[in-house]
């Protein structure tokens, strides 16, 4: 199992941190390989999502499902079909945060924001994918492995900016990544 594992500190509440999160329909803005996002529930536990995505000569919508939420401080998530995978966002309370250089005058509290994604990309099935001819499915996994770190640190700072109003240098702490980048 593959995993990848960031986060970074956002001056913002964990209610305020969480509510954003869990707007899961909004993700559409964070990367350039989301078209968009179908909500099928009221958002909480049990709510399926249809995240719409395109890349290279691919497109593919991946069925998530919300699996449990405990707010302020976690959303988990699983893929429902084509792949093993699942994760969580996880919203910790930082108070000691709000004295860092980094954090505005006027910060009403502080956030550690953690992103947390594992899955198994050997369980992807090549009949999950219409392949151009000549194209193996260990090729698309390798050149994406890579990529699902580069766009989760892209969505985490392109997140922190909307959360606290204007963009500012992303401090992200990479805990885990997949074996191959």
């Amino acid at each position: 199992m593959d995993s990848v594992e960031l986060s970074t500190v956002v001056y913002v509440p964990p209610e305020t941190a969480y509510e954003f999160l869990v707007d899961f329909e909004g993700y559409a803005r964070y990367s350039e390989y989301l078209d968009r996002v179908e909500r099928h529930g009221e958002g909480d536990a049990g709510t399926e999502y249809d995240i719409h995505l395109e890349w290279w000569k691919l497109n593919y919508v991946v069925r998530s499902a919300v699996t449990d939420t405990t707010p302020p401080e976690r959303i988990e998530w699983r893929i429902v079909e084509d792949l093993h995978a699942h994760g969580a966002w996880v919203v910790e309370s930082a108070p000691d945060a709000t004295a860092d250089e980094a954090a505005p005058a006027d910060a009403d509290g502080a956030s550690r924001v953690r992103l947390v994604i594992e899955f198994d990309a050997d369980s992807a099935s090549s009949d999950m994918l219409d392949l151009p001819r000549l194209v193996s499915l260990d090729w698309v996994v390798e050149k994406v492995k890579p990529l699902v770190l580069s766009e989760a640190e892209k969505v985490v700072a392109r997140i922190v900016a909307d959360l606290e109003g204007e963009r500012r240098d992303v401090d992200l702490t990479l805990h885990d990544s997949p074996d191959s980048v």
